[in-house]
Protein backbone atom coordinates (compact mmCIF):
# COMPACT_ATOMS: atom_id res chain seq x y z
CA UNK A 1 0.00 0.00 0.00
CA UNK A 2 2.92 2.29 0.45
CA UNK A 3 4.43 4.10 -2.45
CA UNK A 4 7.26 6.37 -3.42
CA UNK A 5 7.23 9.40 -1.22
CA UNK A 6 9.22 12.52 -1.83
CA UNK A 7 12.45 10.88 -0.84
CA UNK A 8 14.96 12.15 -3.35
CA UNK A 9 12.42 14.69 -4.56
CA UNK A 10 15.23 16.97 -5.64
CA UNK A 11 18.81 15.92 -6.38
CA UNK A 12 20.90 13.05 -5.10
CA UNK A 13 20.92 9.26 -4.80
CA UNK A 14 18.05 6.91 -4.02
CA UNK A 15 17.74 8.07 -0.40
CA UNK A 16 19.87 11.24 -0.32
CA UNK A 17 19.04 14.89 -0.94
CA UNK A 18 22.14 16.80 -1.99
CA UNK A 19 20.40 20.15 -2.38
CA UNK A 20 20.70 21.55 1.13
CA UNK A 21 20.17 25.27 0.55
CA UNK A 22 19.31 28.03 -1.91
CA UNK A 23 22.96 28.34 -2.99
CA UNK A 24 22.73 24.80 -4.41
CA UNK A 25 19.47 25.61 -6.21
CA UNK A 26 21.20 28.37 -8.17
CA UNK A 27 24.54 26.51 -8.60
CA UNK A 28 24.64 22.73 -8.23
CA UNK A 29 28.43 22.29 -8.31
CA UNK A 30 29.22 23.25 -4.71
CA UNK A 31 32.12 20.89 -3.91
CA UNK A 32 34.83 23.24 -5.18
CA UNK A 33 33.52 26.34 -3.43
CA UNK A 34 34.64 27.95 -0.19
CA UNK A 35 31.61 29.53 1.42
CA UNK A 36 29.37 29.09 4.46
CA UNK A 37 26.71 27.69 2.11
CA UNK A 38 29.13 24.97 0.94
CA UNK A 39 29.79 23.39 4.35
CA UNK A 40 27.60 20.39 3.44
CA UNK A 41 29.22 19.83 0.02
CA UNK A 42 32.79 20.81 0.94
CA UNK A 43 33.11 20.78 4.73
CA UNK A 44 36.91 20.94 4.67
CA UNK A 45 36.72 24.16 2.67
CA UNK A 46 35.14 25.83 5.69
CA UNK A 47 38.64 26.04 7.18
CA UNK A 48 39.45 28.88 4.76
CA UNK A 49 36.64 31.17 5.92
CA UNK A 50 37.66 34.29 7.80
CA UNK A 51 37.95 34.18 11.58
CA UNK A 52 34.66 34.60 13.41
CA UNK A 53 31.09 33.35 13.14
CA UNK A 54 29.34 32.52 9.86
CA UNK A 55 25.63 31.71 9.55
CA UNK A 56 23.31 30.60 6.73
CA UNK A 57 19.51 30.19 7.00
CA UNK A 58 17.55 28.71 4.08
CA UNK A 59 14.19 27.45 2.89
CA UNK A 60 13.15 25.57 -0.23
CA UNK A 61 9.68 24.98 -1.68
CA UNK A 62 9.20 22.02 -4.00
CA UNK A 63 6.37 20.88 -6.25
CA UNK A 64 6.50 17.42 -7.75
CA UNK A 65 4.34 15.02 -9.73
CA UNK A 66 4.79 11.26 -9.93
CA UNK A 67 2.69 9.82 -12.75
CA UNK A 68 2.26 6.24 -13.91
CA UNK A 69 0.34 5.05 -16.96
CA UNK A 70 -0.57 1.40 -16.51
CA UNK A 71 -1.89 -0.77 -19.34
CA UNK A 72 -3.49 -4.07 -18.34
CA UNK A 73 -5.99 -6.25 -20.30
CA UNK A 74 -8.46 -6.67 -17.40
CA UNK A 75 -8.85 -2.89 -16.96
CA UNK A 76 -11.50 -3.17 -19.69
CA UNK A 77 -13.82 -4.54 -17.00
CA UNK A 78 -13.57 -1.35 -14.94
CA UNK A 79 -17.08 0.11 -15.16
CA UNK A 80 -15.89 3.67 -14.40
CA UNK A 81 -13.01 3.61 -16.89
CA UNK A 82 -13.25 0.66 -19.33
CA UNK A 83 -10.02 1.61 -21.16
CA UNK A 84 -7.12 -0.81 -20.87
CA UNK A 85 -4.78 2.12 -20.02
CA UNK A 86 -5.28 4.00 -16.75
CA UNK A 87 -3.31 7.03 -15.53
CA UNK A 88 -2.43 7.37 -11.86
CA UNK A 89 -1.25 10.80 -10.73
CA UNK A 90 0.59 11.52 -7.50
CA UNK A 91 1.18 15.05 -6.25
CA UNK A 92 3.92 15.90 -3.76
CA UNK A 93 4.21 19.35 -2.23
CA UNK A 94 6.82 20.46 0.27
CA UNK A 95 6.25 24.15 1.07
CA UNK A 96 8.84 24.32 3.85
CA UNK A 97 12.22 22.57 3.58
CA UNK A 98 14.43 24.41 6.06
CA UNK A 99 18.16 24.22 6.67
CA UNK A 100 20.78 26.10 8.64
CA UNK A 101 24.57 26.13 8.79
CA UNK A 102 26.82 27.74 11.35
CA UNK A 103 30.63 27.83 11.52
CA UNK A 104 33.15 29.37 13.89
CA UNK A 105 36.71 29.91 12.64
CA UNK A 106 39.79 30.64 14.68
CA UNK A 107 43.14 30.62 12.87
CA UNK A 108 43.84 27.01 11.79
CA UNK A 109 40.74 25.54 13.42
CA UNK A 110 37.03 25.72 12.73
CA UNK A 111 33.94 23.93 14.01
CA UNK A 112 30.64 23.75 12.18
CA UNK A 113 27.09 22.45 12.42
CA UNK A 114 24.63 21.81 9.63
CA UNK A 115 20.94 20.83 9.86
CA UNK A 116 18.78 19.87 6.89
CA UNK A 117 16.23 17.38 5.64
CA UNK A 118 18.71 15.06 3.97
CA UNK A 119 16.09 12.63 2.66
CA UNK A 120 12.35 12.76 2.02
CA UNK A 121 10.89 16.19 2.62
CA UNK A 122 7.11 16.16 2.22
CA UNK A 123 3.96 14.22 1.41
CA UNK A 124 2.83 12.48 -1.78
CA UNK A 125 -0.79 11.55 -2.43
CA UNK A 126 -2.46 9.38 -5.07
CA UNK A 127 -6.17 10.17 -4.91
CA UNK A 128 -7.06 7.21 -7.13
CA UNK A 129 -4.60 4.71 -5.76
CA UNK A 130 -1.99 2.90 -7.84
CA UNK A 131 -2.06 0.72 -10.92
CA UNK A 132 -0.36 -2.21 -9.22
CA UNK A 133 -3.23 -2.53 -6.76
CA UNK A 134 -5.98 -2.15 -9.33
CA UNK A 135 -4.27 -4.72 -11.54
CA UNK A 136 -3.97 -7.11 -8.59
CA UNK A 137 -7.65 -6.70 -7.71
CA UNK A 138 -8.76 -6.98 -11.36
CA UNK A 139 -6.69 -10.14 -11.68
CA UNK A 140 -8.40 -11.56 -8.60
CA UNK A 141 -12.00 -10.36 -9.04
CA UNK A 142 -12.63 -10.88 -12.77
CA UNK A 143 -11.67 -14.62 -12.85
CA UNK A 144 -13.41 -15.17 -9.52
CA UNK A 145 -16.68 -13.58 -10.70
CA UNK A 146 -16.52 -15.67 -13.87
CA UNK A 147 -16.20 -18.89 -11.85
CA UNK A 148 -19.59 -20.69 -11.64
CA UNK A 149 -21.33 -20.27 -8.29
CA UNK A 150 -19.08 -17.55 -6.86
CA UNK A 151 -21.09 -14.56 -8.07
CA UNK A 152 -24.45 -16.05 -7.06
CA UNK A 153 -23.07 -16.85 -3.60
CA UNK A 154 -21.92 -13.27 -3.05
CA UNK A 155 -25.16 -11.84 -4.38
CA UNK A 156 -27.22 -14.15 -2.18
CA UNK A 157 -25.43 -12.81 0.91
CA UNK A 158 -25.96 -9.24 -0.25
CA UNK A 159 -29.65 -9.72 -0.97
CA UNK A 160 -30.25 -11.39 2.38
CA UNK A 161 -28.56 -8.41 4.04
CA UNK A 162 -31.06 -6.18 2.21
CA UNK A 163 -34.02 -8.08 3.72
CA UNK A 164 -34.84 -10.77 1.15
CA UNK A 165 -35.65 -14.27 2.46
CA UNK A 166 -33.24 -17.05 1.64
CA UNK A 167 -35.30 -18.61 -1.14
CA UNK A 168 -35.98 -15.32 -2.95
CA UNK A 169 -32.38 -14.18 -2.56
CA UNK A 170 -31.06 -17.46 -3.98
CA UNK A 171 -33.48 -17.36 -6.90
CA UNK A 172 -32.60 -13.80 -7.84
CA UNK A 173 -28.88 -14.36 -7.34
CA UNK A 174 -28.97 -17.32 -9.73
CA UNK A 175 -29.87 -14.89 -12.55
CA UNK A 176 -26.94 -12.61 -11.80
CA UNK A 177 -24.58 -11.52 -14.58
CA UNK A 178 -21.18 -9.98 -13.83
CA UNK A 179 -20.80 -6.60 -15.55
CA UNK A 180 -17.46 -5.39 -14.19
CA UNK A 181 -15.66 -3.97 -11.20
CA UNK A 182 -14.50 -0.66 -9.75
CA UNK A 183 -11.93 0.13 -7.06
CA UNK A 184 -12.25 2.86 -4.48
CA UNK A 185 -8.73 3.56 -3.25
CA UNK A 186 -6.31 6.21 -2.11
CA UNK A 187 -2.65 6.19 -1.15
CA UNK A 188 -0.66 8.83 0.68
CA UNK A 189 2.68 8.89 2.41
CA UNK A 190 5.17 11.24 3.96
CA UNK A 191 8.83 10.80 4.77
CA UNK A 192 11.46 12.92 6.48
CA UNK A 193 15.12 12.24 7.24
CA UNK A 194 16.25 14.95 9.65
CA UNK A 195 20.04 15.25 9.62
CA UNK A 196 22.28 17.13 12.06
CA UNK A 197 25.94 17.25 11.07
CA UNK A 198 28.72 18.28 13.51
CA UNK A 199 32.41 18.45 12.71
CA UNK A 200 35.69 20.28 12.74
CA UNK A 201 38.42 21.27 10.31
CA UNK A 202 42.14 21.87 10.64
CA UNK A 203 44.50 23.64 8.21
CA UNK A 204 47.58 21.45 7.90
CA UNK A 205 49.20 24.11 5.70
CA UNK A 206 48.10 27.44 4.31
CA UNK A 207 46.61 25.54 1.36
CA UNK A 208 45.42 22.15 2.64
CA UNK A 209 42.70 21.44 5.21
CA UNK A 210 40.99 18.31 6.50
CA UNK A 211 37.57 17.65 8.03
CA UNK A 212 36.16 14.99 10.34
CA UNK A 213 32.47 15.00 11.20
CA UNK A 214 29.45 12.95 12.13
CA UNK A 215 25.84 13.16 11.01
CA UNK A 216 22.96 11.83 13.07
CA UNK A 217 19.79 11.05 11.11
CA UNK A 218 16.30 10.64 12.56
CA UNK A 219 14.04 9.03 9.96
CA UNK A 220 10.28 9.13 10.24
CA UNK A 221 7.59 8.11 7.76
CA UNK A 222 3.88 7.43 7.59
CA UNK A 223 1.97 5.43 5.00
CA UNK A 224 -1.81 5.46 4.89
CA UNK A 225 -4.14 3.93 2.35
CA UNK A 226 -7.28 1.94 1.70
CA UNK A 227 -8.69 -0.20 -1.09
CA UNK A 228 -12.29 -1.37 -1.41
CA UNK A 229 -13.49 -3.16 -4.57
CA UNK A 230 -17.04 -3.03 -5.89
CA UNK A 231 -18.68 -5.32 -8.46
CA UNK A 232 -21.39 -4.32 -10.94
CA UNK A 233 -24.02 -6.92 -11.85
CA UNK A 234 -27.47 -7.37 -13.33
CA UNK A 235 -30.42 -9.44 -12.10
CA UNK A 236 -33.42 -10.76 -14.00
CA UNK A 237 -36.55 -9.85 -12.01
CA UNK A 238 -40.27 -10.14 -12.87
CA UNK A 239 -40.11 -6.47 -13.81
CA UNK A 240 -37.15 -6.89 -16.12
CA UNK A 241 -33.37 -6.54 -15.87
CA UNK A 242 -32.04 -4.55 -12.91
CA UNK A 243 -28.48 -3.23 -12.72
CA UNK A 244 -26.85 -2.79 -9.35
CA UNK A 245 -23.52 -2.71 -7.51
CA UNK A 246 -22.23 -4.40 -4.40
CA UNK A 247 -19.20 -3.36 -2.38
CA UNK A 248 -16.94 -6.25 -1.44
CA UNK A 249 -15.99 -4.85 1.94
CA UNK A 250 -14.55 -8.16 3.10
CA UNK A 251 -12.03 -7.96 0.25
CA UNK A 252 -10.72 -4.52 1.22
CA UNK A 253 -7.41 -3.45 2.72
CA UNK A 254 -6.84 -0.65 5.22
CA UNK A 255 -3.35 0.39 6.31
CA UNK A 256 -1.87 3.00 8.62
CA UNK A 257 1.85 2.57 9.30
CA UNK A 258 4.35 4.77 11.13
CA UNK A 259 8.06 4.08 10.75
CA UNK A 260 10.96 5.49 12.77
CA UNK A 261 14.69 4.91 12.99
CA UNK A 262 17.95 6.60 13.95
CA UNK A 263 21.35 6.23 12.31
CA UNK A 264 24.83 7.76 12.32
CA UNK A 265 27.35 8.35 9.53
CA UNK A 266 31.02 9.39 9.68
CA UNK A 267 32.10 12.10 7.21
CA UNK A 268 35.65 12.80 6.02
CA UNK A 269 36.78 15.65 3.79
CA UNK A 270 39.86 17.36 2.38
CA UNK A 271 40.28 20.67 0.55
CA UNK A 272 43.27 21.92 -1.41
CA UNK A 273 43.29 25.63 -2.14
CA UNK A 274 45.93 25.47 -4.84
CA UNK A 275 46.03 29.21 -5.52
CA UNK A 276 43.68 32.14 -6.08
CA UNK A 277 42.36 30.54 -9.25
CA UNK A 278 42.02 26.86 -8.36
CA UNK A 279 40.38 24.97 -5.51
CA UNK A 280 39.68 21.21 -5.33
CA UNK A 281 38.04 19.01 -2.70
CA UNK A 282 36.92 15.49 -1.86
CA UNK A 283 34.36 14.17 0.62
CA UNK A 284 33.38 10.67 1.72
CA UNK A 285 30.25 9.84 3.70
CA UNK A 286 30.05 6.39 5.27
CA UNK A 287 26.76 4.46 4.93
CA UNK A 288 24.00 5.12 7.46
CA UNK A 289 22.35 2.01 8.88
CA UNK A 290 18.60 2.51 9.26
CA UNK A 291 16.26 -0.11 10.72
CA UNK A 292 12.80 1.38 10.38
CA UNK A 293 10.51 0.04 13.09
CA UNK A 294 6.84 -0.31 12.18
CA UNK A 295 3.94 0.79 14.33
CA UNK A 296 1.11 -0.44 12.13
CA UNK A 297 -2.62 -1.00 12.00
CA UNK A 298 -3.45 -3.30 9.07
CA UNK A 299 -6.97 -4.57 8.39
CA UNK A 300 -7.33 -7.40 5.87
CA UNK A 301 -10.35 -9.68 6.39
CA UNK A 302 -10.33 -12.13 3.50
CA UNK A 303 -7.75 -14.93 3.54
CA UNK A 304 -7.32 -14.84 -0.25
CA UNK A 305 -6.59 -11.11 -0.16
CA UNK A 306 -4.11 -11.69 2.65
CA UNK A 307 -2.32 -14.22 0.51
CA UNK A 308 -2.34 -12.01 -2.62
CA UNK A 309 -1.11 -8.93 -0.71
CA UNK A 310 1.34 -10.69 1.59
CA UNK A 311 4.39 -9.73 -0.48
CA UNK A 312 3.56 -6.03 -0.30
CA UNK A 313 2.15 -5.83 3.21
CA UNK A 314 4.99 -7.82 4.80
CA UNK A 315 7.17 -4.69 4.96
CA UNK A 316 4.50 -2.98 7.09
CA UNK A 317 3.84 -5.67 9.68
CA UNK A 318 3.42 -4.22 13.15
CA UNK A 319 6.63 -4.33 15.18
CA UNK A 320 8.75 -5.40 12.22
CA UNK A 321 12.05 -3.66 11.44
CA UNK A 322 12.63 -2.78 7.79
CA UNK A 323 16.22 -2.24 6.68
CA UNK A 324 16.69 0.79 4.39
CA UNK A 325 20.30 1.97 4.68
CA UNK A 326 21.43 5.28 3.23
CA UNK A 327 24.33 4.43 0.89
CA UNK A 328 27.87 5.69 1.22
CA UNK A 329 28.74 8.66 -0.99
CA UNK A 330 31.91 9.96 -2.65
CA UNK A 331 31.94 13.59 -3.84
CA UNK A 332 34.71 15.30 -5.83
CA UNK A 333 34.77 18.93 -6.91
CA UNK A 334 36.82 21.73 -8.39
CA UNK A 335 36.43 25.45 -8.98
CA UNK A 336 38.44 27.56 -11.44
CA UNK A 337 38.43 31.34 -11.74
CA UNK A 338 39.88 32.40 -15.12
CA UNK A 339 39.19 36.06 -14.31
CA UNK A 340 38.37 37.77 -11.04
CA UNK A 341 34.61 38.07 -11.67
CA UNK A 342 34.02 34.57 -13.11
CA UNK A 343 34.02 31.21 -11.34
CA UNK A 344 33.55 27.87 -13.11
CA UNK A 345 32.87 24.72 -11.09
CA UNK A 346 32.40 21.00 -11.65
CA UNK A 347 31.49 18.12 -9.33
CA UNK A 348 31.03 14.37 -9.38
CA UNK A 349 28.95 12.23 -7.00
CA UNK A 350 28.82 8.47 -6.66
CA UNK A 351 26.34 6.73 -4.35
CA UNK A 352 27.28 3.15 -3.48
CA UNK A 353 23.75 1.71 -3.85
CA UNK A 354 24.86 -1.82 -4.75
CA UNK A 355 26.38 -2.42 -1.30
CA UNK A 356 23.67 -0.59 0.65
CA UNK A 357 21.43 -3.09 2.46
CA UNK A 358 17.72 -2.82 1.65
CA UNK A 359 14.54 -4.70 2.53
CA UNK A 360 14.36 -8.10 0.82
CA UNK A 361 17.90 -7.49 -0.50
CA UNK A 362 16.62 -5.16 -3.23
CA UNK A 363 20.16 -3.87 -3.68
CA UNK A 364 20.72 -7.05 -5.71
CA UNK A 365 18.32 -5.60 -8.32
CA UNK A 366 20.63 -2.62 -8.95
CA UNK A 367 22.92 -2.98 -11.96
CA UNK A 368 25.27 -0.09 -11.13
CA UNK A 369 25.74 2.68 -8.58
CA UNK A 370 24.15 6.09 -9.01
CA UNK A 371 26.38 8.66 -10.75
CA UNK A 372 25.94 12.43 -10.90
CA UNK A 373 27.85 15.02 -12.94
CA UNK A 374 27.40 18.70 -12.11
CA UNK A 375 28.56 21.93 -13.77
CA UNK A 376 28.10 25.52 -12.62
CA UNK A 377 29.15 29.08 -13.36
CA UNK A 378 28.94 32.36 -11.43
CA UNK A 379 29.60 35.88 -12.63
CA UNK A 380 29.79 39.08 -10.60
CA UNK A 381 27.86 41.66 -12.61
CA UNK A 382 28.76 44.30 -10.04
CA UNK A 383 29.96 44.34 -6.46
CA UNK A 384 26.46 43.71 -5.09
CA UNK A 385 25.00 41.24 -7.64
CA UNK A 386 26.15 37.76 -8.74
CA UNK A 387 24.29 35.67 -11.32
CA UNK A 388 24.69 31.92 -11.68
CA UNK A 389 23.53 28.94 -13.72
CA UNK A 390 24.13 25.22 -13.54
CA UNK A 391 23.40 21.80 -15.04
CA UNK A 392 23.33 18.30 -13.58
CA UNK A 393 22.71 14.80 -14.86
CA UNK A 394 21.82 11.82 -12.66
CA UNK A 395 22.11 8.21 -13.81
CA UNK A 396 20.41 5.55 -11.69
CA UNK A 397 21.22 1.86 -12.08
CA UNK A 398 18.03 0.01 -11.12
CA UNK A 399 16.94 -2.78 -13.42
CA UNK A 400 13.32 -3.37 -14.49
CA UNK A 401 12.64 -5.77 -11.62
CA UNK A 402 13.50 -3.02 -9.11
CA UNK A 403 11.06 -0.59 -10.71
CA UNK A 404 7.41 -0.47 -9.62
CA UNK A 405 4.86 2.18 -8.80
CA UNK A 406 5.41 1.61 -5.10
CA UNK A 407 8.92 3.04 -5.42
CA UNK A 408 10.67 4.39 -8.50
CA UNK A 409 13.41 6.79 -9.51
CA UNK A 410 14.18 8.08 -13.00
CA UNK A 411 17.42 9.23 -14.53
CA UNK A 412 17.25 12.91 -15.33
CA UNK A 413 18.80 16.22 -16.31
CA UNK A 414 18.41 19.30 -14.16
CA UNK A 415 18.98 23.01 -14.72
CA UNK A 416 19.16 25.78 -12.15
CA UNK A 417 19.71 29.51 -12.05
CA UNK A 418 19.63 32.36 -9.57
CA UNK A 419 21.33 35.33 -7.99
CA UNK A 420 23.21 36.37 -4.89
CA UNK A 421 22.42 39.89 -3.69
CA UNK A 422 25.03 41.45 -1.39
CA UNK A 423 23.29 43.88 0.94
CA UNK A 424 26.54 44.67 2.74
CA UNK A 425 30.01 43.25 3.28
CA UNK A 426 28.65 40.83 5.89
CA UNK A 427 25.10 40.15 4.65
CA UNK A 428 23.93 38.56 1.39
CA UNK A 429 20.88 36.74 0.03
CA UNK A 430 20.56 33.75 -2.31
CA UNK A 431 17.59 33.27 -4.63
CA UNK A 432 17.33 30.24 -6.92
CA UNK A 433 15.07 28.08 -9.09
CA UNK A 434 15.67 24.64 -10.52
CA UNK A 435 13.70 22.33 -12.79
CA UNK A 436 14.21 18.61 -13.41
CA UNK A 437 13.64 16.85 -16.74
CA UNK A 438 13.08 13.14 -16.14
CA UNK A 439 13.51 10.37 -18.67
CA UNK A 440 10.32 8.34 -18.97
CA UNK A 441 10.76 4.63 -18.45
CA UNK A 442 8.62 1.72 -19.64
CA UNK A 443 8.54 -1.57 -17.76
CA UNK A 444 6.63 -4.66 -18.95
CA UNK A 445 5.64 -7.36 -16.45
CA UNK A 446 4.18 -10.69 -17.50
CA UNK A 447 1.08 -11.83 -15.57
CA UNK A 448 -1.43 -14.66 -15.82
CA UNK A 449 -3.92 -12.23 -17.44
CA UNK A 450 -1.38 -10.92 -19.96
CA UNK A 451 1.36 -8.28 -19.98
CA UNK A 452 1.12 -5.28 -17.67
CA UNK A 453 2.94 -2.20 -18.96
CA UNK A 454 3.88 0.70 -16.70
CA UNK A 455 5.23 4.00 -18.03
CA UNK A 456 6.81 6.14 -15.30
CA UNK A 457 7.11 9.92 -15.40
CA UNK A 458 8.02 12.65 -12.90
CA UNK A 459 8.10 16.44 -12.81
CA UNK A 460 9.81 18.70 -10.29
CA UNK A 461 10.14 22.45 -9.66
CA UNK A 462 12.01 23.88 -6.67
CA UNK A 463 12.46 27.44 -5.39
CA UNK A 464 15.04 28.44 -2.78
CA UNK A 465 15.79 31.49 -0.66
CA UNK A 466 18.61 31.95 1.82
CA UNK A 467 20.23 34.59 3.99
CA UNK A 468 23.95 34.43 4.85
CA UNK A 469 25.64 36.45 7.57
CA UNK A 470 29.23 36.92 8.74
CA UNK A 471 29.51 38.05 12.36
Amino acid sequence: MAFATVSNAFAGGLLTNTNQNAAFVRNFAQEGKIDITSIYANPAGGAFLENGWHLSLNNQTAFQQRNIETTFPLFQYNTENPNTTHRFEGKATAPVIPSFTVSYNKDKWSVSAHFAICGGGGMCKFDNGLGSFEAAYAGMIVPMMQTPGVLSGLLTQGLIAKGYDNATASALAATGQFKGYSVNSFMKGKSYHFGLQLGGTYKFTDNIAGYVGVRGIYATANYNGAVTPTIAYSLQTPGGEVNNTQALNNYGIDLDCDQTSFGVAIILGVDWKINDKWNVSAKYEAPTRLNLKNNSDIIVTDDMVKEKAAGILSQFEDGKKVREDIPAMLALGAQYSPIEKLRLSASYHQFFDKVSTKFLNKEELIDHNTHEFLLGAEYDICKWLTVSGSWETTRYGMNDEFMNDLSFNLSNHMVGAGVRVKASKRLNFDLGYMCTFYQNREVITQTAAGPKTDVYDRKNHTFGIGVNLDL
